[in-house]
């Protein structure tokens, strides 16, 4: 099999933004998958009266966040007792509604905790296709110019314990897909044009919790995992940088071959995208006990805990570690050489990349979900109360610059298109834009 490189792969890899990437937002945080934006001229404050072009209720429960091609904004959506899943079609201009398409009926809904939603997973979008996928209950591709489903996968086993939440990406003609749950754990890509399975490879760490008959004995939240996976170019290879629960792990993304592994035997799950430079992966972990490291990739066959020394000659090490200020979900941003995140519970913190030092550390308050978004110098945190917050990120000094409320909470992260942003609400869509 060929794989064409399209605009999605490209931007998954280190280098520059690409033309375009001003107008599209394919994917779960943007056209490189690291939340930055090449867009310029986006505003700076706005409230339900000020720089608020248009907005749209969206009916149901999602966290799904929104994705942009051309002049289409589209979401995934879901029924809040998840017994419906369905795509929304927004016209980016207007705002108007243009397709409401159901593309599964789920009889028997998984569990699903009231903090998360059963459309969670971001979709990602090339020209004329939508990927969208559920988890478990469905994935399918849609055509984006006639609403058409042009194929489905309903037979992935996976009990996600407290509901979906890992966004599928693309590369090259891969579909490519996490499936961690309290009964199986894998990762799997499929051929874009067919729903094909293309490889499939298990989870490799022991969980080390299994009785006589092969049964867990601790629940299945130590199993589970709601990460992103990224590809990015380390080391002159291509490798898939996958959180599950209890490991990070590096794969060929052509294959599914597992080329190293960073074990957390003392932490367990992962909710975030990577984020790379430096020649370091930096990669946030754990609910109860969340820790970030800072990864330098290793070779074919290495695996190391990350508590524990390496051995001399191994080139896979955790660079830097620390528990202070770690975001649980929301994902961080890597400006130069800094690093910037926000922790769950509204504690904004900025990182020296190379060192893990604190530059700096703010309360700037409220509770955190989506992921940051950086745009000309700036970082902008969304708070699950619907307070956006806009700091500087090109200095090494705090220095917050507006404040803004609007809507109900923000559970998705932002999209970005032209000079607009494009922020899911609980039950809006808007369109932000200097007026």
């Amino acid at each position: 099999m060929k794989f064409a490189c399209s605009l999605v792969v490209t931007g998954l890899l280190a280098g520059p933004l690409l033309v375009g990437d001003d107008v599209n937002w394919p994917q779960f945080r943007g056209p490189r998958g690291d939340g930055h934006t090449a867009s310029t001229g986006l505003p700076l404050k706005w409230s339900e009266t000020e720089n608020l072009t248009w907005q749209t209720p969206i009916p149901g429960k999602a966290w799904a966040s929104p994705v942009i091609w051309g002049n289409q904004v589209w979401l995934a959506n879901a029924t809040e007792d998840g017994t419906e899943l369905s795509v929304v079609c927004v016209n980016r201009e207007t705002g108007a509604v243009e397709r409401n398409l159901k593309l599964f009926d789920v009889e028997k809904p998984q569990f699903c905790h009231k903090f998360n939603s059963y459309a969670s997973p971001t979709p990602v979008i090339e020209a004329g296709r939508l990927y969208v996928t559920f988890g478990s209950p469905g994935t399918a591709c849609v055509d984006t110019a006639t609403g058409a489903k042009l194929w489905e996968r309903r037979d992935f086993v996976c009990n996600h314990y407290r509901g979906a939440g890992s966004s599928p990406i693309l590369y090259g003609d891969l579909l490519l897909m996490h499936f961690d749950g309290s009964d199986h754990q894998y990762v799997v890509a499929l051929d874009k044009r067919t729903g094909r399975t293309v490889w499939r490879t298990p989870r490799s760490i022991d969980f080390q919790d299994l009785d006589e008959t092969g049964q867990p004995m601790i629940e299945g939240d130590l199993r589970k995992a709601f990460a992103t996976p990224h590809v990015a170019e380390l080391g002159g290879r291509t490798l898939m940088l996958s959180q599950g629960a209890k490991a990070l792990y590096a794969y060929d993304p052509l294959t599914g071959e597992e080329w190293w592994r960073v074990e957390e035997r003392n932490n367990h799950s992962a909710s975030t995208r990577v984020v790379v430079g430096h020649g370091l992966i930096f990669a946030p972990s754990g609910f109860a006990n969340g820790q970030l490291m800072a990864v330098r990739p290793g070779r074919q066959g290495e695996v190391i805990d990350a508590n524990t020394p390496a051995k001399p000659g191994t080139q896979l090490e955790v660079a830097w570690m620390t528990r202070r200020g770690v975001p649980k979900k929301p994902s961080l941003a890597l400006v130069g050489d800094l690093l910037i995140g926000i922790e769950d519970g509204g504690v904004a913190t900025c990182w020296e990349a190379k060192t893990g030092q604190v530059v700096w550390n703010e309360r700037i308050g409220g509770n955190y979900s989506a992921a940051t978004l950086v745009a000309e110098g700036r970082v902008y945190f969304f708070s699950e109360e619907g307070k956006t917050t806009v700091v500087a990120a090109d200095t090494r000094e705090f220095n917050k610059l507006a404040e803004s409320q609007l809507g109900d909470g923000f559970m998705a992260s932002p999209a970005v298109s032209g000079k607009s942003l494009f922020l899911r609400s609980r039950s809006k869509l808007y369109r932000v834009e200097q007026l």
